[in-house]
């Protein structure tokens, strides 16, 4: 539920980040203007779409898979793959992504850290809490698709998954 209504919410950072983009290159190339926060803007935007939108595509299915081993299995032989994937390498990665950069975000809030380059946004700490949030949203979509994952071990249907 909650990577629903955060991709719902973050997909608009893509027609932002164009219309930004696009009003980057209008005001540099026909004004002969340009604003650093502005292009730190779209460096915003891009990073939050991905980060914050990893959890949904996880959700909907649409990471990138290699379908050799995986495409000709059941049901019940999909969900095995998917718990064992989701235990040995979704789950630890996560842990330690968050674990090792988890003192740079304190860090960086401790200070409200500035702009990345002098004249930005004076946020750095945002986008550097985008690291824990991507971590957080993955975790608890694995923790939703391992339980989904082990209905499906029970009952062999999958419910709500694209083919």
């Amino acid at each position: 539920m909650i990577n629903r209504v955060i991709g719902s919410i973050v997909c608009w950072c893509a027609l932002l980040m164009v219309l930004l983009q696009f009003s980057i290159v209008l005001l540099r190339y026909v004004f002969g203007i340009s604003y650093v926060f502005l292009n730190e803007g779209v460096l915003y935007l891009h990073a939050s779409l991905f980060m914050l939108g990893a959890g949904y595509t996880f959700l909907v299915d649409g990471h990138v898979r290699v379908d050799i081993y995986y495409a000709d299995r059941s049901a019940r032989g999909k969900a095995l793959t998917d718990i064992f994937g989701h235990l040995l390498f979704l789950f630890p990665s996560m842990a330690m992504l968050a674990y090792f950069s988890w003192p740079t975000v304190l860090a960086s809030w401790r200070i409200l850290e500035g702009p990345v380059s002098v004249g930005g946004i004076p946020a750095s700490f945002y986008l550097k809490s985008l690291i824990t949030a991507f971590c957080g949203l993955l975790i608890i979509q694995g923790i939703a698709k391992i339980i989904s994952d082990i209905i499906v071990l029970n009952t062999g249907i999958r419910i709500g998954h694209r083919p």
